[in-house]
C-alpha cells in the first residue's frame, strides 16, 4: 500500500492570508484590533502567524549556516563537528516547531468560516408601530 502524499506545511504568508480572508483585514490592522481587545480566537490565530513566520526565519538562517560550515573548502575538525551538530539540532528545533504550528493553526482556520456581514434591520409598512401624525382630538367638548 502506497503511503498517503504529504503536502509541505503551509508557509506564514499562506496563513497570513487566509486570516485576512477570515477576518476582512489586512494582518496589520487586524494586529491593532487584537492589541485593544481581551485574548480571543483572533490573537491566537495571529500569535500562531508570528511563531510560524520566526520558525520560518530561524530556519533560513540555520540552513545558511549549515551551508557554510559544510562548504568544501572548509576545515572540519572537532570545534567545528560540534558547531555542525548544534546547528543541524537547531534546525530541527525550528522545522518541528513551524511543522506543528502550521499543521496547529491549519486545523483551526479549516473549521473556522466567515460569517456573512450582519444587515441592518429592515422595517416593513405592516410591521411599523403607527404614529399618529397629529395629536388626538376628544370627541367630546372641553369644559
Amino acid at each position: 500500500m502506497k503511503a498517503p502524499i504529504r503536502l509541505p506545511p503551509p508557509t506564514a504568508a499562506e496563513m497570513a492570508a487566509r486570516i485576512e480572508e477570515l477576518y476582512g483585514a489586512p494582518l496589520p490592522h487586524l494586529e491593532a484590533h487584537a492589541r485593544d481587545r481581551e485574548p480571543g480566537m483572533l490573537a491566537a490565530l495571529l500569535a500562531s502567524h508570528r511563531t510560524i513566520a520566526l520558525a520560518e526565519r530561524n530556519i533560513t538562517v540555520h540552513r545558511e549556516r549549515l551551508r557554510q560550515l559544510t562548504h568544501p573548502e572548509q576545515r572540519i575538525d572537532a570545534p567545528e563537528v560540534s558547531h555542525l551538530l548544534d546547528c543541524a539540532r537547531r534546525l530541527a528545533e525550528a522545522v518541528a516547531v513551524r511543522d506543528t504550528q502550521a499543521a496547529t493553526t491549519d486545523a483551526v482556520l479549516r473549521s473556522l468560516g466567515r460569517a456573512p456581514a450582519p444587515q441592518p434591520p429592515t422595517t416593513s409598512p405592516a410591521t411599523a408601530p403607527a404614529v399618529p401624525s397629529s395629536p388626538a382630538t376628544s370627541p367630546a367638548p372641553g369644559r
